[in-house]
């Protein structure tokens, strides 16, 4: 097929998180050949979302090249539950057990439609064109507002039953550790998430720059320039990653850990110390010598990762997985 510089399937794809609604085509490379991009509608009851939702697939099926789609991949912040189709996003109040696939699907002309995780499409990116390309074994984590995460097993991404697998946010690292909006306690999200670092950095006695909001990203400009009590609430984030790396390694035997999202943007002040750590947690020979890495997608990970899944589950031709 060759319509309008496009040689093969499409896959459209779609982003859906607490800020923004991200759309685009994509190809057989992983390349986005168009896009659309709406704001999530703070506050917004189910309805008022959709809509947005409904204008990016609107926008995409007015592009010339949509005759080429064949599916649609949606990454959304979860819980979701792939099974029946719905999700219940913590950022999306307006959202409880919502019916977006069917609401996709009708808004994409009947196209079938895979629902995935947002921490699992960014895994799938990840392994289709990014840092874990090359190997059978990966974990994937997003470590931004939220941790969130995928896996890659025997050469194949793992979503699980309902699309959450791998969500290594909510592994438990500290027992009796302060109470997550979970209901569990000392997850690692309550002690490795950017509002996290920020939030026990102040508690700490930290104050940011000036003219700087308390954000993990001050935090980190603070930690590079050595201020202790910043360093010290990074170490504490790196030290909860790293148990949970090493419990994922025990368990699954994993190569590599993919580190995404904007708190990876920190740089060694994060990931010197992860592989500390890791290298302490970590001591059984199977599970010992995992690779720590920046992952390489950027904010195109979530379209990218959403087509993979997709084109994976369909088991589409031409397209990784397929």
């Amino acid at each position: 097929m060759h319509l309008h510089g496009v040689t093969g399937p499409l896959v459209a794809a779609l982003d859906i998180g607490g800020t923004k609604i991200a759309g685009a085509l994509v190809d057989t490379d992983g390349r986005l050949v168009t896009r659309s991009l709406r704001p999530t509608p703070p506050g917004g009851d189910g309805e008022t979302v959709m809509r947005a939702v409904a204008e990016v697939v609107g926008e995409l099926r007015a592009a010339p090249q949509w005759d080429a789609a064949v599916a649609v991949g949606i990454g959304s912040a979860g819980p979701v539950d792939a099974v029946h189709g719905t999700v219940s996003p913590v950022n999306v109040p307006g959202w409880r057990d919502f019916p977006l696939v069917p609401r996709v699907a009708e808004a994409a002309g009947g196209l079938p439609v895979v629902l995935a995780g947002d921490g699992v499409a960014m895994t799938a990116a990840e392994h289709w064109q990014g840092a874990a390309r090359g190997y059978d074994n990966a974990l994937c984590m997003v470590v931004s507002t939220g941790v969130g995460g995928g896996l890659v097993l025997g050469g194949t991404l793992l979503p699980g039953p309902t699309g959450n697998a791998g969500h290594i946010g909510h592994i438990s690292v500290d027992l009796d550790g302060d109470a997550c909006p979970c209901g569990s306690r000392g997850c690692v999200e309550r002690l490795a998430s950017g509002p996290n670092i920020a939030r026990r950095a102040v508690e700490s006695g930290w104050t940011p720059p000036a003219g700087a909001a308390p954000t993990a990203a001050a935090v980190g400009e603070s930690a590079r320039a050595g201020d202790p009590l910043a360093l010290a609430s990074f170490d504490r984030a790196a030290q909860a990653l790293a148990a949970g790396i090493a419990a994922t390694a025990t368990l699954v035997e994993i190569h590599v850990a993919v580190i995404g999202g904007g708190v990876a943007g920190a740089g060694p002040v994060l990931f010197d110390p992860l592989r500390e750590h890791l290298a302490r947690y970590a001591t059984l020979s199977f599970a010992a010598g995992v690779d720590v890495v920046p992952a390489k997608l950027g904010t195109d990970a979530g379209l990218v990762g959403a087509a993979a899944a997709a084109a994976q589950g369909l088991g589409l031709a031409g397209f990784v997985g397929g």
